[in-house]
């Protein structure tokens, strides 16, 4: 037997948590903002107290975590109440790495492309679902300094606490806008001056060359399928990353990651020009 198997208790609870988050996904936006989330871990907490637009509930933290939000310079816009590590596990789930401090809060609501304004570099994700891997990405984006992550809102993840702790902050740092077609929309952000990059591992050109222009959308496909055809055929060009292992494509936020990085250095020249005009 495999000495790092997953227990079937804790396997049963991924899976469930997994299957909710598709549940969720399949749901409209209205349907799926009507109800508080839980946040939970230090990072994911400080961003989302920092956020004007987050409208926090409750804050349940234990005396440790309370002095170090103290700490950080956390602002509290209600009483936090002091609670215990079990009393958490209880709440978030006995596997959710929640740091001794969860916030009750109302989700965010959805920005749509007028959010675009003065964008240079965007995420596009094409019906991604699992609630990790967009919260990973959208941490790559706050890290090389992109401007929007884009989605639709049915079969894309929802708002969930195991998205923002993936997410480490960036959820409450970063425009999230929901679009209801991501081929009209990925017309209209071509009309805005964007070169719409989709990547894929069969793609015939190289990522590096097919980075152009002062405004990238980069546009990635869910785990598996990959870009719909439909969204293939809207991108400006289909690129690959191409890498030299014996491992032919990377997991999505890995390459999500990775394109960011060479996005942001393309861009970097133009956007420091625009730091130093007057």
């Amino acid at each position: 037997m495999p000495r790092h198997n997953t227990p079937p208790e804790r396997r049963a609870r991924q899976q469930e948590r997994i299957a909710d988050a598709r549940r969720q996904a399949a749901r409209s936006p209205g349907e799926r903002r009507t109800e508080a989330l839980w946040i939970y871990g230090i990072h994911p907490v400080l961003a989302a107290l920092a956020n004007p637009q987050r409208k926090v509930l409750r804050i349940l933290a234990t005396a440790n975590a309370l002095a170090r939000l103290s700490e950080a310079g956390a602002a509290f816009s209600v009483p936090p109440e002091e609670t215990t590590p079990r009393d958490l596990d209880t709440l978030v789930g006995g596997d959710a790495v929640h740091q001794g401090v969860a916030i009750e809060a109302m989700p965010l609501a959805p920005l749509g492309l007028d959010a675009l304004e003065g964008a240079k570099l965007v995420v596009v994700l094409d019906q991604l679902t699992d609630p990790q891997n967009v919260g990973a990405i959208l941490r790559s984006a706050v890290a090389f300094a992109a401007d929007a992550v884009i989605s639709t809102g049915r079969h894309s993840a929802a708002e969930t606490g195991t998205l923002a702790k993936a997410a480490s902050g960036a959820l409450d740092r970063i425009r999230w806008i929901e679009v209801p077609n991501l081929a009209r929309a990925l017309e209209e952000i071509g009309a805005l001056g964007f070169t719409r990059i989709g990547l894929d591992s069969e793609g015939t050109t190289e990522l590096e060359e097919a980075i152009a222009g002062d405004r990238i959308a980069l546009v990635l496909g869910a785990e598996g399928k990959g870009l719909r055809r439909l969204t293939r055929d809207t991108c400006d060009t289909v690129a690959r990353l191409s890498v030299p292992g014996a491992i032919a494509s990377l997991n999505v936020s890995n390459a999500a990651a990775l394109s960011l990085y060479l996005a942001s250095r393309h861009l970097r020249p133009a956007r420091g020009n625009a730091t130093r005009s007057p």
